[in-house]
């Protein structure tokens, strides 16, 4: 039996994803997150087989939930599901250890053939996705670079909630740190970036398609 998370913040589209998937006799699903963080929590618990999860969320994105399950939980594999498609994410959310990626106007029977894929411990790509990893696999190593520099996981998620426009007692909150750890954290993400403020940051972001 394939069991299977799934991480979407739309209520309506989650639970149409869970009735689809489980109209297959193989999979079933046991869990559901709004957010990423919640997302991350569940998969702890329960470690499914597959973790279907869009890129754009509250509280804690896509991109960084999947770089954290990547690293905490390498055993289960993760399916992006999103409607964005442009090159950019298809590359972070593979360099962040995606292990598919699947555009949400997909056919139901994709889904379900993408999710029993990943089961198997194979790879599954939309057409397009996978144009995009064949083009960057051609391109020289050194053209890509990091937009997130030398952030650590903790400034990364600082950095999202930023641009998300959370204050700092915000960000405290949301991450369960004390309003002065929560300021550190801005203020290293400020220098780190070379930025003097967060709007600059959001222009940064902007840049580097890293608005979710």
């Amino acid at each position: 039996m394939i069991s299977v998370l799934i991480a979407d913040d739309h209520t309506i589209l989650r639970h149409g994803l869970v009735s689809l998937l489980s109209k297959d006799e193989s999979i079933r699903v046991v869990a559901e997150a709004a957010d990423g963080l919640e997302a991350i929590k569940k998969a702890l618990e329960l470690r499914p087989t597959v973790i279907v999860i869009d890129i754009s969320m509250p509280v804690l994105n896509g991109m960084e939930a999947v770089k954290r399950l990547h690293e905490q939980l390498p055993e289960s594999k993760v399916l992006v599901l999103t409607m964005h498609e442009e090159q950019e994410y298809v590359i972070h959310m593979i360099r962040a250890g995606a292990s598919g990626y699947l555009l949400k106007d997909s056919a139901g029977d994709e889904l379900i053939d993408a999710v029993k894929a990943l089961a198997q411990g194979k790879t599954y790509f939309s057409q397009y996705a996978a144009s995009v990893l064949a083009t960057q696999y051609n391109k020289p190593a050194g053209n890509w670079q990091d937009p997130y520099k030398n952030l650590t996981n903790r400034e990364r998620e600082v950095f999202h909630l930023i641009i998300e426009g959370k204050t700092t007692k915000e960000i405290a909150r949301s991450l369960e740190i004390s309003v002065k750890t929560a300021e550190n954290h801005r203020g290293k993400v400020l220098e780190k970036l070379s930025v003097a403020n967060a709007a600059e940051l959001v222009r940064y972001a902007a840049k580097h398609h890293l608005l979710l």
